[in-house]
C-alpha cells in the first residue's frame, strides 16, 4: 500500500464548450466525448502528469477544470 496521495481533476461539464485545448495539452489525463464535452476516465493525477494536467486545466477558456490537491 502506498502512503502516496494523489491529486484530483473535476470538470464541471455542464462548463465546458468543447474547445478542447485540454485534451490536446495533456491526452493522458483529458478526453473529449462524440460532443467534444471533457471528461476524464479517472479523476485521479498521477504525479508525472500533474504539470501537464496544470496547464490543461488552465487553458480551458470556460475555467471548467480544477485540479485538487490533496486534502
Amino acid at each position: 500500500m502506498s502512503d502516496q496521495v494523489l491529486h484530483r481533476v473535476i470538470i464541471e461539464r455542464s462548463r465546458c464548450c468543447g474547445y478542447g485545448l485540454c485534451a490536446a495539452i495533456c491526452p493522458e489525463i483529458y478526453k473529449l466525448d462524440s460532443g467534444g464535452i471533457a471528461y476524464v476516465d479517472s479523476d485521479v493525477v498521477p504525479d508525472e502528469l500533474l504539470e501537464s494536467a496544470r496547464e490543461g486545466a488552465a487553458a480551458c477558456p470556460a475555467e471548467a477544470i480544477v485540479i485538487q490537491a490533496p486534502a
